[in-house]
């Protein structure tokens, strides 16, 4: 019996095209609540985001495991937080100059930026209205703060290199023009895990939706891990299940395929 369910945004909740969220979709979400089951949000975003994520999916949501994992709320209580550690930051940053890439740097306040090149200038125009907004930061700045996520504006071909620089971090990628970057023991399977260690729920019991490299873990983590048709074929064959696209009423037919609604 599923009593709790994950759903990533971007790509799973809200659409790339229209970056709203699709009517099946919302009124999937109110049959799952009416049926006392138990929502979360789980976002590479920043708490400082969550009331601008609250406006955009017009939903409420019982928490949110929020930076991919680092930070969550349960009921407007926060029962999970964990911090990128002071001596790999301090590496990274010296590389990040010295090669002069641009990376994002998420608090629990805000969210910082390095530099803004093409790749930068990219993503905010795919991402659209729902693109953050990035306040400029030193490197002297960046140590002086409680870093929780990065945002590396690397490929590919950047990423063996990059991790060379970056002890104590791993990655999960969404978009081919940058990477989330987290503490290596960190990922959105182990924010479900404190939420539901809360609730006193079993991970068996949880299902959850998501497209990107950062749902991987969490796809695999919980009892139904569901792929959007839109996914890679890298996060499809990490699912136990693959559905429709976002735009095609994915989450409301898996829900519906697997008797939840």
């Amino acid at each position: 019996m599923v009593k709790a369910i994950f759903f990533d945004i971007d790509g799973t909740l809200v659409s790339f095209d229209t970056h709203k969220v699709p009517k099946s979709t919302r009124e999937s979400l109110q049959k799952l609540k009416e049926k006392g089951i138990k929502l979360f949000l789980a976002t590479g975003r920043s708490p400082i985001l969550l009331d601008k994520i609250k406006k955009l999916v017009e939903f409420d949501f019982d928490g949110y495991v929020l930076i991919n994992g680092q930070y969550c709320v349960l009921n407007d209580e926060v029962v999970h937080k964990e911090k990128i550690a002071k001596k790999g930051l301090k590496k990274l940053i010296s590389y990040l100059d010295e090669k002069n890439l641009a990376c994002e740097f998420l608090d629990d306040k805000d969210i910082y930026i390095n530099r803004v090149n093409e790749r930068v200038l990219e993503l905010r125009e795919f991402l659209g209205s729902t693109a953050p907004d990035s306040k400029p930061i030193t490197s002297e700045e960046i140590l002086n703060k409680e870093i929780y996520q990065m945002c590396a504006y690397i490929n590919n071909q950047e990423e063996e290199d990059f991790f060379k620089n970056a002890p104590g971090c791993k990655g999960a990628r969404w978009n081919p023009l940058f990477m989330d970057i987290m503490p290596e023991d960190g990922g959105k399977a182990k924010g479900i895990s404190k939420i539901i260690g809360k609730l006193g729920i079993s991970k068996n019991e949880c299902m959850a939706f998501g497209d990107g490299g950062n749902d991987i873990d969490m796809l695999e983590y919980v009892g139904f891990g569901i792929a959007m048709g839109n996914a890679s074929d890298k996060v499809k064959n990490c699912a136990d299940h693959v559905t429709e696209d976002v735009d095609n009423d994915g989450i409301k037919l898996a829900l519906e395929k697997f008797n939840i609604i």
